[in-house]
């Protein structure tokens, strides 16, 4: 087992400090404060092959395994998690379910344009009605010919707005029938094809979400992915390396927290000596730094099963799971070490803690993963 960074993580690692500080450090929190969705430094990640992390050379992509897109997504996630996580879905749900399920075609027509990020992607599973329980989803598709005739609404859809194409998976049979339900891929601009309302969010503001909707929009069968029926379990397997997008985002977003609660009990002085000494704050601090240890471990492990092309069903859930829950954890000491200047936005704790929670919920809840680990374990 070796645990030493690679030379391309530590380039990796050093490129998104550089850039993170220039590019979004001094704006943040101003998109924070406005939810405004910063186009442009998804384009200049894009330059900088940060939006094509796993796609091959041949699409455009950068052409690196799970080791560095991990890294990239938690470097970014503990200077900005909105930026983490928009990034990550981009990658991993989008590009990532046409690179592993669409055609030579598709991948030849549209992955160039999502790993330069010339193009934004989305990807729509979860419905108003339906979050966990996707297989009751209510927007449907009617084949009509060569075309199939879309009905319905998505939502809490990253980049749902700004996103120039999409990923979806609606229903084409029976309600409930994990064989009944088709991904299509779908350009901004298809007749009938639609963002709805935004989200006001309590955290990763940064990053868009927004409604999909689907008025009898007409989707020629050559923008199937895969073949008809295929769709949920499609979305199953995007969502094994998704897990492991969140839980490098949780990663993220912990030891940014993290290094700036130590930085700070360091600094702030109580009784003549700084708050660090007290044990108290250390033993915080103890916890904190070894639960950031273990999510990593946890994370990389199902990050190397996956470049490995092993099973990592359960691991992935894992590492969501704990990570995601240490993110929250942390997050919370952090803002207690702060005191009550944790609790204002002229430092950077109430922001780690904010951003935090989505860890927990998006793509798949923890009682989710929970169901998927003991799935797993109880065959």
């Amino acid at each position: 087992m070796e645990f030493k960074l690679t030379e391309n993580q530590r380039m990796i690692a050093d490129m998104v400090r550089d850039f993170g500080a220039k590019n979004i450090k001094p704006k943040m929190r101003e998109w924070d404060d406005t939810q405004e969705f910063p186009v442009e430094v998804f384009k200049q990640l894009g330059e900088l092959g940060l939006m094509g992390v796993l796609v091959p050379t041949e699409y455009g992509g950068s052409g690196f395994s799970y080791l560095e897109y991990v890294t990239a997504i938690a470097e970014l996630s503990k200077i900005d998690g909105s930026i983490g996580l928009s990034m990550a879905a981009h990658n991993s749900l989008c590009t990532g379910h046409i690179l592993q399920f669409g055609n030579e075609e598709q991948k030849k027509k549209y992955l160039p344009k999502l790993a330069t990020a010339e193009w934004i992607g989305a990807w729509g599973l979860t419905e108003p009605n339906t979050g966990s329980d996707a297989g009751n989803m209510r927007t449907v598709a009617v084949q009509d010919g060569d075309h199939w005739v879309i009905n319905g609404a998505k939502n809490f859809i990253t980049h749902g707005k700004s996103g120039n194409v999409a990923v979806v998976i609606v229903r084409t049979g029976e309600v409930g029938d994990s064989h009944g339900m088709t991904a299509f891929v779908i350009e901004k601009g298809t007749e009938g094809f639609s963002a709805g309302r935004k989200e006001d969010k309590l955290g990763m503001r940064a990053s868009e979400t927004t409604e999909l909707i689907f008025q009898d929009c007409r989707v020629h069968k050559d923008q199937i992915l895969g073949n008809v029926g295929e769709g949920f379990i499609q979305a199953m397997k995007v969502l094994d390396g998704g897990r492991i997008s969140i839980a490098a985002l949780s990663l993220g977003i912990a030891q940014g927290a993290f290094e700036a609660a130590l930085a700070y009990s360091q600094e702030r002085s109580q009784f003549n000596k700084p708050i660090s000494s007290f044990q108290g704050i250390a033993f915080k601090l103890a916890d904190m730094a070894t639960e950031v240890e273990a999510a990593s471990l946890l994370t990389y492990q199902a990050a190397d099963m996956k470049n490995r092309g092993l099973n990592v069903n359960k691991e992935s859930a894992m590492a969501k799971l704990y990570a995601s829950e240490v993110s929250v954890r942390v997050a919370n000491e952090a803002v207690q070490i702060f005191g009550g200047y944790g609790f204002t936005k002229d430092y950077p704790a109430e922001k780690y803690y904010r951003d935090a929670k989505l860890c927990t919920i998006g793509e798949g809840t923890s009682e989710i993963q929970k169901l998927v680990i003991s799935r797993a374990i109880l065959k």
